[in-house]
Formats: structure tokens, C-alpha cells, sequence
């Protein structure tokens, strides 16, 4: 939908699924669209280092969540909310949307 204007789905990808979910890591994005896991590192690494995404790590995990001191944030994220208003369903509920757990819990499980 956007993929000309970011210049690749996966970076099209990777800013609806940080606009909708707060945070992500590569293996995360592979398994989701299932695709390889190579594009995706490169387009993170490529958005970190236009300082729109910052990363952390969690354990092993390089987490990636948008840079609060980009100065066009604002501006994106309004970018973004208005592109996903127009985005088919089907989509938003197939990769987009975090999964709602359809069982409950068994009994005394730990955490």
C-alpha cells in the first residue's frame, strides 16, 4: 500500500506492526509474514539508523520500538493511524493485531 513511499514492504511492514503492537524484534516479523529473516534485519537497520527506530537489548533479543526523539514522530504515527483506517481487514487481523488466547489457562500453570 505504502511500499513506494518507504521505499519496501518490509519497511512498510515493520512501521504498521510497531504502530499497532508498541514493539518488535526480527525473528518476531519473520514468523508473523513468513518470509525470510535477512530482509527484515536490514530494514530494521536501516530504520535505526535514520533514528526512527531505537533498539534495546532483552537477553539475546535487539528489541526495536519507535525513537521518542525522532523529530517528525508525531507526524509518522498520524501517517500511519490514518493508512491503517484504509487497510483492508482482512490484513490488519492476519498480521497486524495482536492474537486474542481463545482458551483459558489450565489451573495452577506458572507464568
Amino acid at each position: 500500500m505504502l511500499e513506494s513511499i518507504f521505499g519496501g514492504k518490509n519497511i512498510e511492514r515493520i512501521l504498521f506492526y510497531i504502530l499497532i503492537n508498541k514493539s518488535c524484534y526480527a525473528t518476531q516479523l519473520r514468523f508473523v509474514f513468513n518470509t525470510s529473516l535477512s530482509p527484515f534485519q536490514k530494514a530494521l537497520d536501516r530504520l535505526e539508523s535514520g533514528n526512527i527506530l531505537v533498539s534495546f537489548l532483552e537477553g539475546k533479543t535487539r528489541i526495536y520500538k519507535f525513537n521518542p526523539r525522532y523529530p517528525f514522530l508525531n507526524e509518522l504515527i498520524n501517517f500511519l493511524k490514518k493508512a491503517y483506517e484504509f487497510m483492508p481487514d482482512e490484513f490488519k487481523t492476519q498480521f497486524y493485531e495482536p492474537k486474542i488466547r481463545k482458551r483459558p489457562r489450565r489451573k495452577g500453570k506458572i507464568l
